[in-house]
């Protein structure tokens, strides 16, 4: 199910005084199972950009292939795209109304016309995927921490068994143990369900750790696309665009200044434990040599 994008633009209040141009000509391919991170500051386009991928916003210009299928054309089923491409929002508490968190669940697979038992079967495999104790089933979603809603708009998605799942800036709000435990969940569903999965940041140190590409936005356009290693390669670049990069990147190039023979390229903390402590075992042995 790989998502095309072909030249794709959207301006807000086309035609008038007050017009902003959010994307422009957007042209990329999001392949099957990919993990995809989209960074960029606010009002970069992330957020814009996702929301075209399900039809909440229709391109001004371009066009979207949804497993080679343009979502323009006329007569495309949008419902059905939406049960495919699903979309977790910032702020879950848009996305949770039910007077119980099971009942909340149950919501997007009921409005596919399941059958009653492959409904609740399909919301308790998702509130189970995600973590959530079945004696919250029955508690109002708006009685819980900001984690365990955040879980539970994810496992409403789940239900509807889409093959993409979009997470518009996850972590928003939670403490560092909170954006922890969500990102490792969110990774551990791709991993074991090999689903094409978007998390949309404004944060490198979100997702350094985590996803096989990242996607980086600024002023509607791509400024950067490839794997972590190549874009936190141009930290500078993303500092001018006021994005820092994860702070293991500072710490390798401040050591690499030093004369530690590091790899500048590491992008995550057990890459970068390890490649400190071989270089620190190369000089030891080095100073060893010199001093025999």
């Amino acid at each position: 199910m790989s998502i095309q994008i072909e030249h794709l633009t959207h301006t807000y209040g086309e035609d008038t005084t007050l017009a902003v141009k959010a994307l422009d000509d957007i042209t990329l391919t999001i392949p099957d199972g990919q993990f995809l991170g989209i960074i960029g500051h606010t009002g970069s386009g992330k957020s814009t950009l996702v929301q075209h991928l399900n039809g909440l916003l229709k391109g001004t210009s371009g066009r979207i292939l949804f497993d080679g299928k343009d979502i323009y054309e006329k007569g495309y089923d949008l419902k059905e795209l939406r049960s495919q491409v699903g979309l977790v929002f910032q702020y879950p508490e848009h996305q949770l109304f039910e007077i119980d968190v099971f009942t909340d669940v149950c919501f997007g697979p009921k409005n596919l016309g399941l059958p009653k038992e492959e409904i609740e079967k399909r919301a308790t495999m998702a509130l189970q995927s995600v973590g959530i104790p079945e004696e919250l089933y029955k508690q109002s979603p708006f009685d819980l921490s900001g984690g365990q809603k955040r879980r539970v708009a994810i496992a409403g998605v789940l239900a509807m068994s889409p093959k993409v799942l979009i997470l518009d800036e996850p972590t928003a709000g939670l403490d560092p143990r909170g954006r922890d435990e969500i990102l490792g969940l969110i990774k551990d569903l791709q991993r074991s369900s090999h689903m094409t999965i978007l998390l949309v940041s404004h944060s490198m140190e979100d997702v350094a750790e985590y996803v096989d590409r990242i996607l980086v936005m600024n002023h509607g356009r791509v400024a950067f696309d490839g794997a972590p290693k190549e874009v936190f390669s141009h930290y500078k670049e993303l500092e001018e665009m006021g994005l820092a990069c994860p702070q293991v990147t500072y710490v390798m190039h401040d050591l690499a200044a030093a004369g530690l023979p590091v790899d500048v390229n590491a992008t995550t903390i057990a890459e970068a434990k390890d490649n400190i402590l071989q270089a620190l075992a190369m000089n030891a042995s080095r100073l060893s040599r010199d001093q025999h």
